[in-house]
């Protein structure tokens, strides 16, 4: 059974940007795709065929104990079996106290006992759909099902399930924090000094947004943190951690097994309560480190515009990007590129996979399996590329070289990038395997290589898809500036379209030259093409 250090050992010790068989090629079901033997049977092999290597699947509550103590695990040992059959991989995800903030997947026995089991409420006294983490009461009927389910799952099915999510979405809505009477009690007796310690302790390294709030002489929350709204967020996101914290103490009694939380954003200007306050965002990474230091990762769950931004904030040294939900939709696999590429994730999910259109699900399954060619590879350095209509370049400069990286629509001929539709995505992968050798990967993108003179000295020149110039000219200029050019150019060798195996070889499909290449002057990969392109490149002057 590997323990979470092996796991991230396993992840970060090799060069590149993959090498390791952990990586998670993902999909997660919807939310009742398994709450039936029948919908897990025919869920499955749909999964496998979609070139999915791990399947993120509910574990409800509510069906796993339906009658207080008494739990049956038909669901999850059917999923455990199906995922064997296939040789899949399964992530369980603990639908219990709380998913997407309701504790709507709770059992009927524990919804309807809010004497024994209370609710979270507003400022205004109104209870909500929200179990009180401060009840000992809800940690306990929570705590005594997850750790039921945690040690069915290390009996039957270590070899199958990898990871473990605790709980989903957690956060408050409606207000930032609970105020019901247990709330304030707590609330009342101000900061415990364990989070003080832990906050001068790692004061150098905290996220930034809490390090500017944070002032160790204090004693009461607004002391130590301000009188806002975003008090009552920290207030309730060391909390909400703490109870996660005591979820995986438990699970650790049965299971090294890697366990994370996952988090709805923060997006479109929502305020905490308007979105789910507390939950393990970004800004909160340290108030969940300090409560539940044993989770592997916080993992943000993406479906607002701005991929790249929200992938870059969960990005971190101390938290490893995972990716368990993001839209499901023709640009997914572009974005997974991105985020295995630039980030060396640990894995990418699109949520809903089973209901998707195969319109939706056909990038998925190109984009993996060009992922899973390229984990075989050790590079040197790598880069992920993700480009829409807005942001259409990037500009890299190593070792001297300089290479722009742009969306296939920004070639001037294409059609496509002129007619008022929305440009598709352009998502690639570029590895470095040596001094003038890479490996260009994904789909939509054009890329160009020069040295660093020679960028500098560029002619500014519109060219056709002959490789002319678009429009003549009288300008004398052009003449001067080749005249007076004394530097070193880069050119393209070769580029050749590839497939790899799984021992790293390269097996070669055919040569893109001439049209292909624009007659040497860049690589490219067109929109709805997904193509792994070895380039070579040399020097002269």
């Amino acid at each position: 059974m590997r323990t979470i250090l092996s796991v991230l050992a396993l992840c970060l010790t090799l060069t590149g940007w993959a090498q390791t068989k952990d990586l998670i090629f993902g999909g997660e079901l919807s939310n009742s795709a398994a709450t039936s033997v029948e919908d897990i049977d025919e869920v499955m092999p749909r999964m496998k065929a979609l070139g999915l290597n791990t399947v993120l699947v509910p574990a409800y509550w509510e069906l796993m104990e339906p009658t207080e103590g008494k739990f049956d695990f038909t669901l999850i040992d059917s999923t455990i079996q199906q995922a064997r059959n296939l040789q899949l991989k399964v992530v369980f995800l603990w639908f219990g106290a709380w998913k997407n903030s309701m504790s709507c997947y709770a059992p009927l026995w524990f919804k309807q006992d809010t004497k024994r089991f209370p609710r979270a409420r507003t400022q205004q006294g109104k209870p909500l759909e929200i179990a009180s983490p401060f009840s000992e009461n809800v940690f306990q009927a929570d705590n005594k099902a997850f750790e039921a389910l945690v040690k069915h799952i290390s009996e039957t099915g270590s070899d199958v399930v990898t990871m473990i999510q605790v709980e989903n979405e957690i956060g408050m809505l409606e207000d930032a924090r609970d105020h019901s009477p247990l709330a304030e009690e707590v609330y009342q007796k101000g900061v415990p000094q364990e989070l003080i310690s832990y906050l001068k302790k790692n004061q150098k390294t905290l996220h930034p947004w809490l390090k500017a709030r944070f002032d160790a002489k204090g004693k009461t929350w607004k002391e130590v943190f301000g009188d806002d709204i975003y008090t009552d967020e920290i207030f309730m996101a060391y909390y909400y951690a703490k109870y996660v914290g005591r979820l995986c103490e438990t699970a650790r009694k049965n299971t090294q097994m890697p366990l994370y939380v996952n988090a709805a954003m923060n997006s479109r200007g929502r305020q905490p309560g308007q979105y789910p306050s507390a939950g393990p965002l970004a800004h909160l990474i340290d108030l969940w480190h300090c409560g539940a230091p044993q989770l592997l990762c916080l993992a943000p769950d993406i479906y607002d515009t701005g991929f790249k931004g929200w992938a870059d904030q969960y990005a971190l040294p101390n938290n490893r990007l995972f990716i368990p939900e993001s839209r499901c939709c023709e640009n997914s696999g572009a974005r997974a590129m991105y985020a295995f590429g630039e980030h060396q994730a640990l894995g990418f999910s699109p949520f809903a996979i089973d209901q998707a259109s195969p319109k939706e699900t056909e990038s998925v399954t190109k984009a993996y399996s060009l992922l899973r060619q390229l984990s075989h590879i050790n590079s040197q350095k790598s880069w992920g590329l993700l480009f829409d209509q807005e942001d259409k370049e990037r500009i890299i400069e190593n070792d001297g070289m300089v290479i722009t990286c742009r969306h296939y629509f920004t070639l001037p001929w294409d059609p496509r990038a002129t007619d008022g539709s929305t440009w598709p995505e352009g998502g690639a992968i570029l590895q470095k395997l040596a001094n003038n050798e890479y490996l260009l990967a994904g789909t939509g993108i054009v890329v160009t290589f020069a040295s660093a003179y020679e960028n500098a000295h560029a002619q500014q020149q519109v060219l056709g898809e002959d490789g002319f110039v678009a429009a003549g000219t009288q300008d004398s200029s052009v003449k001067s500036q080749v005249s007076n050019f004394k530097g070193v150019r880069k050119g393209i060798a070769s580029v050749d379209e590839v497939s790899i195996d799984e021992e790293g070889r390269m097996h070669y499909q055919r040569r893109l030259n001439g049209d292909q290449d624009h007659q040497g002057r860049h690589v490219r990969i067109a929109c709805g093409e997904w193509k792994i392109l070895h380039v070579r490149l040399y020097d002269y002057k």
